[in-house]
């Protein structure tokens, strides 16, 4: 496998007919956040379902470490009845580790993600942001080689998103996962990634690639930079042929 994650000619029919995805093809590597981003319904979301063993190609073979895999929702799911302590333990506990251990890795990434002082307060006590908070710490607890975005900050006001946003990226610094990452939103796509991909209508291939130039740590001024808007511009063309 060349890369963390990887899609060889992947294509998923499912059993009505419809078919999803005809033909994907690229890598993630440790250290690359890849954003893919698309016409609705052209199959993003399924591809982040094969990545996670949700959904099993038709066609061609994903290649990933699936004992490694963290993935965030678009709505945090987190379970009401447990507050957020408890949340983020979920994922370790699954896994067998014992109350002490998983506690102390549940707290690192709280403290991680920004959430210390809120461990015993409830889901519905939390903002929308602090959810998702709540959802990459949760994520983040078995330190995952890859992981899966599926539009987890749609939801949000700009202001708050552009903050995760920011949050996101310094925890991609600091892990050096392999990041494969949704969103309709094409500046977020640019602002976050070393790398866009343009998906075309269903069945869904890529039809552009854009490498993103600017190193990391990335400023919040970026956005407002003749660069920025070029790139985002070409994503934008790429994505208007897609449509056709």
């Amino acid at each position: 496998m060349a890369g963390a994650l990887g899609f060889k000619n992947v294509g998923m029919t499912f059993p009505d007919g419809t078919k999803a995805l005809g033909g994907v093809s690229f890598d993630v590597n440790p250290g690359e956040f890849v954003t893919v981003v698309g016409p609705s319904g052209c199959g993003k979301s399924t591809l982040l379902r094969i990545a996670s063993n949700l959904e099993t190609e038709t066609e061609g073979k994903c290649e990933v470490d699936r004992n490694s895999i963290g993935y965030v929702f678009q709505d945090a799911t987190l379970l009401p009845w447990r507050n957020v302590r408890k949340n983020i333990e979920i994922i370790a506990e699954l896994h067998g580790i014992e109350k002490t251990q998983r506690a102390k890795l549940a707290q690192d990434a709280i403290d991680l993600v920004g959430l210390t002082g809120f461990e015993d307060k409830y889901p519905r006590q939390l903002s929308g942001g602090m959810r998702m908070r709540a959802s990459l710490a949760r994520s983040l607890v078995m330190k995952p080689r890859v992981f899966l975005f599926d539009e987890p900050f749609g939801a949000l006001d700009e202001i708050t998103r552009e903050r995760l946003n920011d949050e996101l990226l310094r925890l991609f610094q600091l892990e050096g996962f392999a990041g494969l990452f949704i969103t309709h939103s094409i500046a977020e796509a640019v602002y976050m990634s070393t790398k866009v991909l343009v998906m075309s209508a269903r069945p869904g291939q890529i039809v552009g690639s854009f490498e993103v130039p600017f190193s990391y740590p990335r400023a919040h001024s970026l956005r407002y930079e003749p660069k920025f808007a070029e790139i985002c511009g070409e994503v934008s063309l790429a994505l208007r042929g897609a449509l056709v």
